[in-house]
């Protein structure tokens, strides 16, 4: 595990410790609940209900270690303190695709918050990252699976 802080919003924040919390209060116990259930089924050498609800423990386990991670490393931020001349967390920016000339928004996000079908994307993303810490007229380039993409930073607000 990482040990970087993750820059988050509080609404951001209390969405991944709400999560965090469904899943040991409610989905944690039910699984638990369907494997005494196959226990009863008998032998557990051939028992597919229990290997499959130990198999689901274990994934969801595996998320919840995930999850309070993120949540041990995240810290808050206040966005009226963040600066307004470059890409910061945050940020709205307007970008220019310098190959298909066309123009994107994106605004960069911490866990939790992030909806690709919304262009809100996460600050750790490789265009993301890209863009952290450029002004307006700068050009990015980020790999990408089928390429590089060319970027030039056309208006940096907030959200």
């Amino acid at each position: 595990m990482s040990t970087d802080r993750i820059p988050m919003s509080k609404p951001g924040y209390e969405k991944l410790k709400a999560q965090l919390d469904k899943m040991k209060n409610e989905d944690m116990p039910r699984i638990a609940e369907q494997i005494a259930v196959a226990r009863d089924f008998g032998d557990l050498s051939e028992n597919a209900e229990f290997d499959a609800a130990r198999e689901a423990q274990g994934m969801l386990q595996a998320r919840i270690n995930d999850l309070q991670d993120k949540l041990h490393r995240a810290y808050i931020v206040d966005r009226t303190t963040l600066p307004t001349d470059r890409v910061v967390f945050g940020s709205k920016v307007r970008v220019l695709d310098v190959d298909m000339a066309e123009e994107e928004d994106f605004i960069l996000v911490g866990p939790g918050e992030e909806d690709y079908d919304n262009n809100r994307i996460l600050l750790t993303s490789p265009i993301g990252q890209g863009l952290v810490g450029k002004k307006v007229g700068d050009e990015v380039e980020v790999p990408i699976p089928r390429g590089t993409l060319k970027l030039r930073i056309v208006e940096i607000g907030a959200e």
